[in-house]
This record gives structure tokens, sequence and C-alpha cells, in this order.
């Protein structure tokens, strides 16, 4: 399927979705729990709303998935990384410069010690 093509057809509500957070560029390494088992990702970007990530499989579009992070402490502005547990779902799939991503909107959050 051709780039643009598969970017419409995954994308619900078209181009015109407003993004308000910050988005942070980080790549890193994600393991998220799903309703089909466990699926290695990296994500490419991260707000407190949701993040982008890469994988070589996708999770359905409007399934649940459940990940922690290990945030970084230059990011964060303190003195240790921070382990932050999120359960969201997945809210889009593109194609972008050869690579499958997805998009999770972050539903909840926790910090973890």
């Amino acid at each position: 399927m051709e780039e643009e093509t598969l970017k419409v057809w995954h994308r619900p509500g078209g181009w015109d979705a407003v993004r308000t957070a910050v988005r942070f560029p980080l790549r890193l390494a994600l393991c998220l729990k799903t309703e089909d088992g466990m699926i290695e990702a990296t994500t490419y970007d991260i707000s407190s709303n949701g993040l982008l990530f890469t994988s070589a499989t996708l999770p359905a579009i409007g399934s649940n998935v459940e990940f922690t992070m290990n945030m970084p402490s230059e990011v964060l502005g303190g003195d240790t990384d921070i382990r932050v547990h999120c359960t969201g779902r997945i809210v889009r799939h593109h194609l972008a410069q050869g690579e499958l991503m997805a998009a999770a909107v972050i539903d909840e959050y926790s910090l973890k010690a």
C-alpha cells in the first residue's frame, strides 16, 4: 500500500486533528502490553497527551495499551530518571519514511519509584 493511501486510510478524522501539547522527540525503548500480547517498540515523540512510536507490528486502532517509560532526568529537569506507567489506546497508524508508526493517546498515567 502506498504511503499516502496508508496515511489517509488509517487516520480517523482526517488530517486536521488539533494537537496542543508540546512534543519531545525522544527515542525510548518501549514494551507495550496489548490485547493480543506484548509488542516491542521505540518512541518517536512523546507529549503529555500521547506518543508516536514505531514497531514492526502495530496494535489495532482502537485497542487498549499499557506501557511503562523511563523518562530521562534531562527532559524532566530532575536528578534521576522517572518511570511513568501509562494506559491508553491506539488512535491512528501511518507510514513515514518507510517506518510503520502508531499514535497512542494516554488516558491515565502514574509515576513509579
